[in-house]
């Protein structure tokens, strides 16, 4: 049980998840490193409207910043809640879980 905003909640609280790591690759794609953890694939392709078109610019889809534990692009103007781009990614094992079994 916890208290938050003067609110009693009966479950735990929820920690908020957080990217603390990211590499561009080709066509969109980021390997995404989060707080808990995991690392996922995460495809760019699906943020859609008029706010993210300039990330079909691989030039500023690759300069991507990691500000707080989210992603942003041209200095903060575009950005993308790490909760969003882990629901919408992808397992990714890191590479040295594939080495062992080579």
């Amino acid at each position: 049980m916890f208290v938050l905003n003067g609110m009693v909640y009966g479950q735990s609280p929820e920690t908020s998840l957080k990217i603390t790591n990211a590499k561009p690759l080709e066509d969109m794609i980021i390997i995404l490193t989060f707080s808990n953890g995991e690392q996922r694939l995460f495809d760019a392709s699906c943020l859609i409207g008029s706010v993210f078109e300039p990330l079909k610019n691989a030039e500023i889809f690759r300069n991507m910043t990691l500000e707080h534990g989210v992603i942003t692009w041209m200095d903060g103007t575009i950005d993308c809640a790490p909760e969003y781009m882990y629901e919408h990614s992808f397992e990714y094992p890191a590479l040295s879980v594939l080495e062992r079994h080579a």
